[in-house]
């Protein structure tokens, strides 16, 4: 019974974890003026974030996207966004906050 409630426990609290981190990457990205071009769930002028997120699971794409945010770029979602490229990011945000949004539309 104490194991159970352990691990009862033990989930409960990484879901709060989950949680406390998505609101900290949304708060970032708000900062970050990245809800200018993008919604979580819906097309704006780029792409949702939850089909970014979709599109590079289980492919190991973090470092790309990454260098995406940084430089900027566009082609890879013409079809969402009509050719508007996405502007680049750095160094108005810094790596390890650009890393930070990355993470946060990963685990979407």
């Amino acid at each position: 019974m104490k194991n159970l409630l352990a691990a009862v426990a033990l989930i409960a609290g990484a879901g709060m974890f989950a949680n406390t981190a998505s609101a900290d990457g949304l708060a970032l990205a708000k900062k970050s003026g990245c809800l200018a071009c993008h919604a979580i769930d819906k097309k704006i002028v780029g792409p949702a974030w939850k089909d970014v997120s979709d599109r590079y699971k289980g492919k190991n794409a973090k470092a790309e996207l990454i260098t995406k945010v940084k430089a900027g770029g566009k082609g890879n979602w013409t079809e969402v966004t009509r050719g508007v490229p996405m502007p680049p990011y750095s160094p108005r945000v810094s790596d390890a906050n650009i890393e930070k949004l990355v993470d946060f539309i990963l685990a979407l």
